[in-house]
């Protein structure tokens, strides 16, 4: 292997990844080699070409215009009934899927852990995971489907994202329904196109980004796992966001219904330069354009009189995949659009000594899976959604898409359920809701779910509740003195 790899390395350029060969000991140039064996080398090397050797220009398009989108439903009469049938139809056969992207550290919620096992409940310290399983749960014991969970890890948190989901049994979803797979690591570039090392026995490595999930899917038997038990559709998320509806009736319906390759949720931007893609047609193809590219494109950043965005639909990172479609991707993926981020990355010298930068020093190659939009063979769907309660990010601990924007955005959401129930819900001087709640979705998945189980209870609110699977009550201790 050894040989092999050095030859390699040496057709495409990146022989210096070797210089360290010596000082090795066995479980080092084991790991070194291991890495290089999985390097698409001729990929790297027309990425650096294409990115870094000669930087090609952005794209330019002629016309660009929004996207028609249908409207958002929050419960089950309003919008188009005929949706929610065809949803709830689709779940009661068992043709849906989850697909869940998990491969994030909480380093920037200060977390030592995957991301997913933030606790991210203000009372009971449920995790992002289990507020997850706990929806599927919900759904599965209304629709009596299995809706089999395929979560896909990255190499930094698989081995721990195993662990947890195994001390908590799988939190009863069945292990056979929980099923893991691990995307692609790309190496990182130096501006000269050569591959970086983190360590003299060890590429400095980056995942190949969320559109790593259509070779993933397929290279991890997870469309002949899907096709095995009838699912003809994921409905795929992300596992920073605990509001997510992970299987909605409402967006299958739509998806189903109009025949749909991929469909996407989006959302109203707050404003014009808000950090999230644009879903626009582009010289009539369908495209999310990043929010880093918006310069590019002024007439994506007009307001109109009233200072609303025009071009308005932000993307949450929901989409619905149909099994085949994807099965489609991949095999075009050689022609898959990829992206270029640079960045501040960690690397030994020619001394061996690890030098941290303070300013970007590296290329990391990523891919989209919303590009995949461009590939669909007639329109997708979009179909618009309210913030609370569906979307609400966690990125960081404070600010914006933050620990405790999360946990506000629980507060508000479910203080209008206790609201609809009869509760009376302390508020601020400014009508937010002043007491952290919390609702576990095994109890309750909707507003109108709660408000039927609350009936004739009485609740107090005054220092905040939590409410558990079976309906009991927990409130905060007392402030000591």
């Amino acid at each position: 292997m050894e040989k092999t790899l050095r030859g390699r390395c040496e057709a495409h350029g990146q022989g210096h990844v070797f210089r360290f060969w010596g000082t090795l000991n066995a479980e080092e140039r084991g790991r070194l080699l291991e890495q290089l064996a999985q390097v698409e080398f001729p990929l790297m090397e027309r990425l650096a070409r294409e990115w870094i050797l000669e930087t090609p220009p952005p794209a330019r398009f002629e016309r660009i215009e929004p996207v028609p989108v249908l409207p958002a439903a929050v419960h089950r009469g309003e919008g188009a009934p005929e949706a929610w049938d065809a949803g709830e139809a689709a779940l009661r056969a068992g043709k849906v899927g989850l697909f869940l992207v998990a491969g994030g550290q909480g380093t920037r919620l200060g977390f030592p852990g995957p991301k997913g096992c933030y606790p991210i409940g203000p009372l009971t310290g449920k995790t992002l995971f289990q507020y997850h399983a706990e929806k599927l749960l919900n759904l599965r014991r209304r629709f009596g489907c299995a809706l089999p969970w395929y979560i896909m890890v990255s190499a930094a948190n698989e081995a721990a994202t195993r662990a947890y989901f195994a001390e908590n049994g799988h939190f009863g979803l069945g292990a056979e329904n929980v099923v893991f797979l691990r995307q692609r690591m790309v190496p990182c570039m130096d501006g000269a196109g050569r591959f970086m090392l983190e360590a003299p026995g060890s590429l400095a490595m980056n995942p190949n980004g969320h559109g790593g999930c259509i070779p993933a899917m397929v290279e991890n038997g997870v469309l002949d796992d899907a096709r095995a038990r009838g699912v003809e559709m994921l409905s795929y998320f992300q596992v920073d966001n605990w509001a997510v509806k992970v299987a909605d009736p409402y967006f299958i319906g739509w998806h189903a219904l109009k025949g749909a390759e991929m469909s996407s949720k989006v959302h109203r931007k707050n404003t014009a330069r808000e950090a999230v893609g644009v879903h626009c047609l582009c010289d009539g193809v369908y495209q999310v354009i990043e929010y880093s590219e918006l310069d590019i494109y002024p007439q994506l950043l007009e307001t109109d009189a009233a200072g609303n965005v025009r071009y308005f639909a932000g993307n949450p990172a929901m989409h619905i995949l149909s099994v085949e479609f994807v099965q489609g991707v991949f095999n075009r993926f050689d022609r898959f659009p990829w992206h270029l981020a640079r960045k501040k990355i960690p690397f030994v010298n020619d001394a061996g000594e690890l030098v941290k930068p303070d300013t970007p020093n590296g290329c990391k190659f990523e891919t989209f899976v919303f590009d995949a939009l461009q590939l669909v063979r007639h329109a997708p769907v979009a179909v618009e959604i309210g913030r609370l309660g569906e979307y609400t990010p966690t990125k960081q601990f404070e600010g914006d898409n933050s620990v405790v924007a999360s946990r506000q955005s629980m507060a508000e959401w479910w203080g209008g359920w206790f609201n609809a129930a009869g509760a009376a819900v302390p508020r601020d001087a400014g009508g937010r809701v002043a007491v952290p709640l919390e609702v576990s979705p095994l109890f309750a998945l909707t507003r109108d779910e709660f408000v039927e189980k609350a009936a004739g209870r009485v609740w107090d609110l005054s220092r905040g509740l939590s409410v558990d699977a079976d309906g009991n009550t927990e409130t905060p201790a007392a402030p000591s003195a």
